[in-house]
């Protein structure tokens, strides 16, 4: 199974496949299934010690979450410091292994420890909550462990950006968001009879239950919008209210929809069930209410408005869904989104830089403190300053006019670097804690500990997750994998560290602009010097500020300033990005390169005649130009192919005995990828210089 899912790509694409594997605390080999990917793990790491470049590729169990399946009786075994025994499945008289129960629970967390791998889920509580009970008990889960539900069953999963919410004012808009979940839950509900399954079993199952599950995302940005720390109580009021609105708003429309679509097929058997378990829901309610018995909170007074409607007809009209509310870890979509956490996730770092998988890294900077500081009153020229520290020192802690009592508006999941500060493993929990009453499903969530974090905090943890009853919990040291997708300055960025030493430029330097333009396209080349003439950054200003191509072309260049100032050569640099051909493309105003087949080409070429002395780079593939450094365009006869002064390269012979037998014409249209004038051959028009076809007529 995991090397199916190394096969299957979301999308078809380059992303893995997500899939979990779970297994109950009581089968005979939950001691092997614990240690199976740590021992992984461990072996990908002396890989990388032996100097292989992707140690990972050659490891199993990557394409893989793993969970136990933990019961309350093994978890009160643990409390109890008893013996557990294990039993075959097919054989349940059959004893397998037994194991002290806390001994089981720290290699559990010693595992997790190591790798963050497995997960638990509290197997008794899931079932427990269960709306289909007579259907059948629930088994297993989704790849991230929010979806929990019958077997060969499917989920619509939908998140709405809590952020989006938030007036200019700084008020949260409960009436919008009810009305958007119920749009969301609409459109999830007519995607059931609308989607493609797997198998036979779970098509029938989808279309008899009917479980969608809506969420949200951007909760740690909506806080620090806010003013208000994730890991405090008033934090923690406005996710239990949040959550039970959406949740009030879901069930609502379901029973709604059950009046005009009939309910849910499987309802009738399930009805007691589900209507004990919209009883707990409305206990932990009324709980939220007891806390603030006087709250004039508009989220908490629609959400008990919405529950009520919703109570008084549930029991005659039923349910179209089984299941409607969950929360998805919501990575890939809160990026596409353009939110700045994901899920009900604080914010990992307030500066932070994410490793995509198709290769590359690109800086996220979270852009709700200047917000934050607005509302909190400070001034403009504070808020400035204390911005410019945070981009030095990427955090809050210590920044010029903060007020002390602020900083936990700004803690985050992971301690930066030179901090003290960050959310404490407890904070995590209860903050999932706050939510779970109110959600059909579970929680995606990793719980997040620092690097010095022990085994014993990790067993803790697993303990107190099921003591707040918590379906699902997954904990993540920092620094515990060879790899992570999400990393501070602090954290690892893969498994082989370079060692190379920067060179810096001094903060008054010398340094050589030039003008250039490509295809029609202007742009400025700047060359910063070092102290002895080399250059050691570039920057590259094209089209307008915060363009498509502008943003590109600044990364671009900081990449190549990286490049240069940690000793990479510039004759590598110019060999490896000259003559690559992308658009813009075509004629230059610089008669040393006439023409170019890409801005980057052009600017590789530019550098080597100015600091390497090369007169001009042949393409690889395409015939060098004339000598005397004219274009093509301007005197084609003097790139012919068949003159004996200008001979093509070495690996270019198919083009040049194809060119050899065209010539040039004067009202010959020009190619559109070098600019060279093309010659007929046959109905078709073929640029001698780089072969390039404009098409037959």
């Amino acid at each position: 199974f995991d090397q199916v899912a190394a096969v299957v790509r979301s999308g078809g694409k380059t992303r893995r496949a997500a899939k979990m594997q779970s297994l109950r605390v009581d089968h005979p080999d939950v001691w092997e299934f614990i240690q199976a990917k740590p021992q992984e793990e461990q072996k990908a790491l002396l890989l990388a010690q032996a100097g292989w470049d992707d140690p990972y590729g050659s490891v199993f169990f990557q394409n893989s979450n793993l969970s136990v399946r933990v019961t309350d009786e093994f978890m009160q075994a643990v409390e109890g410091d008893r013996q557990w025994q294990t039993r075959w499945v097919t054989q349940p008289d059959r004893l397998g292994p037994s194991y002290p129960a806390r001994a089981l629970l720290r290699h559990l967390a010693q595992a997790a420890w190591s790798c963050g791998d497995p997960g638990v889920q509290y197997h008794t509580t899931i079932n427990r909550w269960n709306p289909c009970a007579s259907s059948g008990p629930i088994n297993a889960s989704n790849p991230c462990s929010e979806f929990m539900f019958l077997d060969d069953t499917a989920c619509n999963l939908a998140s709405v950006n809590l952020l989006k919410f938030l007036s200019s004012q700084g008020e949260f808009c409960a009436e919008a968001f009810a009305a958007a979940v119920r749009v969301f839950l609409v459109a999830q509900e007519i995607l059931v009879d609308r989607t493609g399954y797997p198998t036979p079993a779970v098509a029938e199952n989808s279309h008899r239950f009917r479980p969608l599950g809506l969420g949200y995302t951007n909760l740690g940005a909506l806080l620090m919008a806010l003013g208000v720390p994730y890991d405090s109580p008033q934090g923690r009021r406005w996710c239990g209210h949040i959550t039970a609105l959406m949740h009030a708003a879901c069930l609502l429309t379901s029973c709604e929809l059950a009046v005009v679509r009939g309910p849910f097929p499987a309802w009738p058997e399930n009805q007691n069930s589900t209507l004990e378990v919209l009883h707990r829901h409305e206990e932990h309610l009324q709980q939220l209410a007891q806390q603030q018995p006087n709250s004039s909170d508009p989220v908490l007074q629609l959400a008990q408005k919405l529950w009520k409607q919703m109570r008084t007809e549930v029991e005659k009209r039923g349910l179209r869904n089984a299941q409607v509310t969950l929360l998805a870890p919501t990575g890939t979509i809160s990026l596409m989104m353009d939110c700045d956490t994901t899920g009900i996730e604080p914010e990992l770092a307030l500066v932070k830089y994410k490793h995509l998988a198709g290769g590359g890294t690109f800086k996220l900077v979270n852009r709700q403190v200047s917000r934050a500081l607005e509302r909190l009153g400070y001034a403009q020229g504070e808020i400035e300053d204390i911005l410019h520290y945070i981009n030095l020192h990427q955090r809050a802690e210590g920044a010029p006019h903060l007020k002390p009592e602020h900083w936990s508006v700004f803690d985050c999941a992971f301690r930066p670097p030179g901090g003290t500060r960050s959310i404490s493993w407890q904070g995590h929990l209860k903050m999932m804690a706050a939510a779970q009453p109110f959600l059909s499903g579970a929680i995606s969530k990793t719980v997040n500990l620092p690097r010095e974090a022990t085994v014993v905090e990790i067993m803790e943890v697993f303990v107190q997750g099921w003591r707040l009853g918590l379906k699902s919990l997954a904990v993540y040291r920092d620094g515990s994998k060879g790899a992570q997708p999400l990393v501070t300055a602090q954290g690892p960025s893969s498994v082989r560290r370079s060692l190379a030493a920067r060179r810096r430029l001094p903060d008054t330097r010398r340094s050589l602009t030039h003008r250039f333009v490509v295809g029609g396209y202007k742009g400025y080349l700047t060359v910063g010097l070092f102290e002895d003439g080399t250059p050691g950054e570039v920057f590259i200003t094209m089209a307008k500020q915060g363009s498509t191509i502008g943003g590109l072309m600044d990364c671009f260049a900081t990449a190549v300033s990286l490049c240069l100032q940690y000793g990479v050569p510039l004759e590598v640099l110019v060999e490896k990005f000259s003559h690559v051909r992308f658009e813009p493309m075509g004629p230059t105003t610089n008669p040393h390169i006439p023409t170019a087949t890409s801005v980057v080409d052009y600017i590789f070429r530019f550098l080597a005649r100015e600091f390497l002395g090369q007169q001009e780079l042949q393409a690889p593939d395409s015939p060098a130009p004339p000598s005397d450094g004219q274009s093509g365009a301007e005197s084609p006869t003097q790139a012919d192919p068949g003159d004996a002064s200008n001979p093509p390269s070495s690996s270019s012979s198919q083009a040049s005995s194809f060119t050899q037998a065209v010539a040039p014409v004067a009202d010959a249209p020009a190619c559109d990828l070098c600019g060279n004038l093309t010659a007929p051959a046959g109905n078709c028009w073929v640029c001698m210089n780089c072969g390039h076809s404009l098409g037959c007529s």
